[in-house]
């Protein structure tokens, strides 16, 4: 090509730029590339050096005039996005004995995973539950839900735990609302443990007709799911990725516990060393206990219990276990499967 062919093409291009276009050929590679090219990063947050910013965050601000007291984790590669991935948001929240979160909804929809501290509540459409470490926690689309703590002198204790949304997905589609309650705390219609008595032990109400998307149960307990664990542990052949890998799910449907977020637990036994595999839902990781590392894109990080850590799309993972480690993860994987577009790859060596 000549330089007056270079010239005739630059011409065009300013002129239909006028016209807010830009000629495909010119980016076509970028738009559709060969495998993905993730905007984010593999990263992971240790939590004995993020623990004294929480602490200093809660004598900073009240629960009530932040609303969310939280720190927001953000991908090193897009950073002022608050995003962890491209469609995930994370945050670590504390709440402080005698303190309440004001009750709210919004459209996106959220999951707690409790890190530190028990005692604390969170009360969703008319029914709390209490916070042990280990739980999952779904708060789902347009719910009322608050957050509460006993006072000291009722036994109560910092609690701290990882909030996941799907922010960056909804404000995509530009569907984002949200509306406070018009009380610090919603009412509650339904004693403790109401849902997980009605949906959580492989029964429904002879009536019930509900297909919502969404779990019914709200706090899958970290006491029930560990024990599942250890069973299958035991009884079990143990993969040659994941170890010993559950997923959450709604009862209603056996599908995803969530429309929008995919969340899992795992177990590696002491001195398990996994084979490479990659995903095309980033994932984020919240390691429950034990020690060992995650090799991702050719990087080593070394973790221990309530560390944090982001694999992006399609990156090489592995995992090494130390000593027994449990570990929570939450990605995007449910919308991907409902597009047709996951894909999946395990390497073997």
């Amino acid at each position: 090509m000549n330089n007056k062919s270079d010239e005739v093409r630059a011409d065009f291009y300013r002129r239909i730029d006028q016209h807010h276009l830009f000629p495909l050929w010119e980016q076509l590679h970028n738009l559709v590339p060969k495998e993905p090219a993730d905007a984010c990063i593999g990263a992971l947050w240790r939590y004995r050096e993020l623990r004294p910013y929480l602490t200093e965050a809660g004598r900073l601000i009240t629960a009530e005039e932040a609303i969310r007291r939280v720190l927001v984790l953000e991908n090193p590669a897009i950073r002022g996005a608050a995003s962890i991935t491209t469609s995930l948001y994370a945050g670590l929240q504390m709440i402080l004995p005698g303190e309440i979160a004001p009750s709210h909804r919004h459209s996106q929809s959220a999951l707690r995973f409790v890190v530190e501290g028990r005692g604390a509540f969170t009360a969703v459409d008319g029914e709390r539950t209490t916070m042990e470490p280990g739980d999952f926690i779904i708060t789902p689309s347009w719910t009322w839900h608050d957050h509460g703590n006993p006072t000291e002198a009722e036994g109560g204790e910092p609690v701290i735990w990882l909030d996941g949304l799907d922010i960056p997905m909804v404000r995509f589609f530009g569907a984002g609302f949200a509306e406070n309650y018009e009380e610090p705390v919603q009412p509650l219609t339904r004693p403790e443990g109401n849902s997980l008595a009605r949906y959580g032990m492989n029964l429904l109400p002879v009536r019930h007709a509900s297909r919502s998307k969404t779990s019914p149960i709200f706090n899958y307990p970290y006491s029930r799911t560990r024990e599942t664990l250890d069973t299958l542990l035991r009884q079990d052949q143990v993969d040659p990725w994941d170890g010993v890998k559950m997923r959450y799910i709604n009862p209603q449907t056996g599908s995803w516990a969530m429309p929008t977020i995919a969340a899992f637990m795992q177990i590696l036994p002491r001195g398990f060393s996994g084979q490479t595999y990659r995903n095309t839902d980033a994932t984020v990781f919240s390691v429950v206990q034990g020690k060992g590392s995650v090799s991702i894109a050719g990087q080593r990080h070394e973790f221990e219990a309530r560390d944090i850590f982001v694999v992006p799309s399609w990156a090489a993972v592995s995992f090494h276990a130390n000593e027994e480690c449990v570990l929570f993860s939450f990605s995007d994987r449910p919308v991907q499967e409902a597009l047709g577009i996951l894909r999946e790859s395990r390497e073997t060596h």
